[in-house]
């Protein structure tokens, strides 16, 4: 394992702060989304796209700079430090625009990539929905084939964006009598086109970032299918791989902020918090190590395999833990939200409210727990009553 930058990936790292430097303020604490936070998204989208740091690893015909995976990581690590509003473009660039581009016609690539990566267009990612939970390929939404369309009905949940976004990739089943990861369909959809009806989540931390989609009798030409039908698991499958290889900064505080805290709170005494302190920071450099073994592999070409299954079950919980255990430490104070009135500006509330959500997205700790069972550690295959035999018999 190496933890050095190669001459290359220093020049790289310097000229990225450079640029990040001249055009953003350093991170305080949480990044802030006053203002037109929308707004502030698109421009910022559009700064990179124009300097060629939009997308690394993009070839530079289609925008972006032609550069290796570890120059992606590098950039990733370099922009977690500054007050950056990426939130919008996250999904859309990093889930949905590439499987666009595995999948798409030159058409689709012509019309879709460089709005996006520009900043003109937003999309979201519709596969979760009230009665799958984590088995993706368990969803109900359907279409049916009329002519040169296909005609969708049922409902998504948890769709971060859908309400701020101009596209998205759908996941729906358009064979139910054939075994359940077989008859699935992938479309682009127009998320202002007649019949869809987004309707925001109202949040435990205030916010709206979720939403529910639902479809009525909603119409897509057969020229936006994404693969074959029927091989929509084999399209969502690199939009999922594309969602679990992210590798960039911590989600939230972490063991520093809240040894910081203590401090300054007279906490650092409490035998107990010592204790818990001290597992933060092993599972804190055990998570760094495995993200610089990543990285090695990126450095040298490899593609990192599932064993990044790791990280986000780590994180989350580990996030939830320190948050939780931060306001606990508040007493009666810890029930103040407002970053104005509350200790530390509310970051540990903030992230308390976000950790639940961050062990499901992308993937339940359950969901994850068993990749790293079956594909990392060789353990024998979870008991799968339904494999092999139709969707519609269940």
């Amino acid at each position: 394992m190496d933890f050095t930058d190669s001459t290359e990936e220093a020049a790289f790292r310097a000229e990225a702060n450079a640029f990040l430097s001249q055009h953003l303020e350093p991170k305080k604490g949480a990044a802030t989304r006053s203002g037109n936070y929308l707004q502030r998204a698109k421009d910022w989208q559009k700064v990179k796209a124009e300097n060629q740091f939009a997308q690394i690893t993009w070839p530079k015909e289609i925008g972006g700079r032609g550069g290796s995976s570890m120059q992606q990581v590098i950039w990733n690590q370099e922009e977690s430090k500054f007050d950056a509003p990426t939130g919008p473009f996250a999904i859309g660039l990093g889930m949905c625009v590439p499987t666009v581009i595995a999948f798409g016609s030159d058409e689709h690539k012509q019309r879709y990539v460089q709005k996006a990566l520009f900043g003109e267009e937003i999309w979201c990612q519709l596969f979760s929905e009230p009665a799958a939970g984590s088995d993706v390929a368990g969803l109900k939404t359907k279409a049916v084939k009329d002519g040169d369309d296909w005609v969708i009905n049922g409902q998504k949940v948890w769709t971060s964006g859908a309400h701020y976004s101009d596209y998205g990739i759908v996941l729906v089943r358009t064979d139910p009598d054939v075994p359940k990861h077989k008859g699935l369909t992938m479309f682009i959809i127009d998320m202002k086109q007649e019949g869809v009806d987004v309707r925001p989540i109202h949040q435990a931390s205030g916010g709206s970032e979720f939403n529910e989609v639902y479809f009525t009798d909603v119409r897509i030409p057969d020229s936006d299918r994404l693969g074959e039908p029927g091989m929509g698991w084999k399209v969502a499958l690199v939009t999922l791989m594309n969602e679990r290889l992210a590798v960039g900064g911590s989600p939230g505080p972490d063991w520093a902020e809240i040894m910081d805290y203590a401090r300054s709170s007279g906490s650092m005494s409490d035998q107990a918090f010592r204790a818990k302190l001290a597992d933060w920071y092993v599972a804190a450099q055990g998570y760094k190590l495995t993200k610089f073994r990543t990285q090695t592999a990126l450095s040298k070409g490899e593609t990192p395999g599932p064993e990044n299954s790791i990280g986000k079950v780590i994180t989350a919980n580990h996030l939830q833990d320190i948050c939780n255990s931060a306001i606990e430490m508040q007493d009666h104070y810890g029930i103040i939200s407002d970053k104005d009135h509350a200790p530390a500006d509310a970051i540990f509330q903030e992230s308390f409210m976000w950790a639940p959500g961050l062990r499901i997205a992308g993937g339940t700790d359950e969901i994850l727990k068993n990749i790293i069972a079956e594909r990392v550690l060789g353990l024998p295959q979870d008991v799968r009553v339904d494999k092999d035999k139709p969707f519609s018999a269940f």
